[in-house]
């Protein structure tokens, strides 16, 4: 990769600092060169603001980081392809099945460069359990049950655990009503006892080529204590439930192990960072930012910049806008068939 990853940023809010706060962790690699939003009293409060795009253009990033509401992003996506500035998109494409085709066709005719930052496959845990599963340890997995992470990414992750490509699928979804005691939120922790009402979102993906997946969701498990994530992974030489994994050797003997995360600073007084994981006595993940104070999130977040800046030097995709349109098509029948309690046979769209 040569020289300083150099990008502007569009939004504002909550996710898009994550963005801000990556450059101001890896100064030596990354580098925001102007932040657009939308009005003039926030300009002035963030710094590099400005509310006109062709402004922050004028200090020529190798990209920019679209982070806006959906019902935004088409349009900044449009000036952006024809403004031929390559586009590194947070959030899902589009609002409905016919703007995703529509996106397809734009991207098409303009001969995009864009990648999507799905950030999950570059979780420890996550990258971890897939470089398991490319190692052959499960043999050919066919199963996943994930409650971890919500629509789009959820279908992420099923895909690559799957080995999944752009197969159809059956899709049966239900909802239940569920309550629990709230525990935190994105501003911090809550010791107030509030109950939480809210509902539980389970589906099964059946797909043609005979593998399946079973989605069990609610919000609240990303700001909850006792709301934890779960998964489970089966293949035909064995299973990870968790971070325990059940398999077979090389004289079909029943092994177990487990994914082990390896921190720095824990139990010590050096400054703390998160190494790695490991299983058995390898090293499964190593953290490509050792040394920085960076939680599971702004280190996935840092690899896309990172694997942006690779794509447009080499042309090698890392999140394909090919596969998040899928991804975003398969959440959205999952949400209706959720919705509805109903079955729905998915079909090929455009971009298959």
């Amino acid at each position: 990769m040569r020289g300083k990853i150099r990008y502007i940023v569009i939004g504002y809010g909550w996710r898009t600092d994550f963005y801000i706060r990556a450059a101001q962790m890896l100064p030596e690699m990354l580098e925001v060169t102007a932040r657009v939003v939308r009005t003039r009293e926030r300009a002035e409060m963030v710094e590099g603001g400005v509310t006109e795009l062709e402004e922050a253009l004028k200090t020529k990033p190798d990209f920019a980081v679209l982070c806006v509401p959906r019902g935004a992003v088409g349009g900044y996506l449009e000036q952006l392809a024809k403004l031929g500035v390559p586009v590194l998109c947070e959030t899902p494409p589009a609002e409905s099945i016919q703007g995703l085709n529509s996106l397809w066709r734009l991207a098409k005719k303009e001969k995009m460069k864009i990648q999507i930052a799905e950030q999950y496959i570059f979780w420890p845990l996550y990258a971890g359990i897939l470089e398991l599963i490319d190692g052959q340890v499960l043999g050919e997995v066919q199963m996943a049950m994930l409650s971890a992470v919500h629509g789009y990414h959820a279908m992420n992750l099923f895909r690559k655990i799957l080995g999944i490509g752009f197969e159809n699928c059956r899709i049966h979804g239900e909802s239940f009503r569920t309550s629990f005691i709230k525990t935190e939120d994105r501003g911090g922790f809550d010791y107030n006892g509030k109950m939480l009402h809210t509902r539980r979102e389970l589906a099964s993906l059946a797909f043609e080529n005979g593998k399946t997946a079973i989605y069990d969701f609610m919000g609240e498990q990303y700001n909850s204590v006792i709301r934890t994530r779960r998964l489970n992974i089966q293949g035909v030489r064995g299973e990870i439930n968790d971070f325990t994994v059940r398999y077979l050797n090389g004289k079909n003997e029943g092994m177990e192990s487990s994914v082990r995360r390896i921190d720095r600073g824990v139990l010590g007084n050096s400054g703390w960072y998160h190494l790695g994981m490991q299983f058995g006595n390898r090293f499964i993940y190593r953290n490509p930012f050792p040394g920085k104070r960076m939680n599971d999130d702004e280190i996935a977040v840092a690899q896309c910049l990172v694997k942006m800046k690779e794509y447009l030097e080499t042309g090698e995709e890392f999140s394909s806008l090919k596969d998040a349109l899928q991804d975003t098509y398969l959440s959205f029948v999952t949400e209706k068939c959720v919705q509805e309690g109903i079955t729905i046979t998915t079909e090929s769209q455009e971009w298959v």
